[in-house]
């Protein structure tokens, strides 16, 4: 049984860091790979997190919608770090949510029994749809010119 990546969890080397003021310090913000950092990151974390939500489709379309707008604003005061960690969390409402439409309660692994893999295909219907309004606002943020431009000079210069 191959066990979920979050049990080797190497948090000395992880880049993020819950003792950075990230709007203080930008430079020391790393893109990463998809959500990582998302639950770190400060001040974003407060700032977004709330916002973050998927219990209904009705509730998924605030959340979604409120972090979208925190995202251009984010742009709109050049801010690159506050802008990516709102795509991040659209990413991760998609991510999540799917958890929640392929496994009851959200739950992959069985923790009791070694880890194993629970049944897929027992999760809730409605969180199928709020995966999809989360990732269309996903895939709006990642279609944006200046998003897009901001992002790779960002690599460029910080990683």
């Amino acid at each position: 049984m191959n066990e979920p990546s979050y049990l080797n969890f190497d948090n000395k080397n992880y880049p993020w860091k819950r003792d950075i003021d990230y709007r203080k310090n930008p430079h020391l913000y790393k893109v990463g790979k998809g959500e990582q950092g998302v639950l770190i990151c400060q001040p974003y974390k407060k700032e977004i997190g709330p916002y973050w939500r998927f219990k209904t489709t009705e509730i998924a379309t605030v959340s979604s919608k409120k972090i979208y707008d925190k995202f251009l604003s984010y742009l709109k005061e050049g801010d690159f770090v506050g802008a990516d960690l709102a795509r991040k969390y659209l990413q991760m409402g998609y991510t999540r949510a799917r958890r929640y439409a392929n496994y009851k309660g959200g739950k992959k692994y069985d923790v009791q029994n070694g880890y194993k893999q629970l049944k897929r295909g027992s999760g809730e219907k409605e969180k199928a749809l709020c995966a999809r309004i989360f990732y269309a606002k996903w895939k709006e943020v990642e279609a944006n010119s200046t998003y897009t431009c901001l992002k790779k000079d960002w690599k460029k210069q910080y990683g």
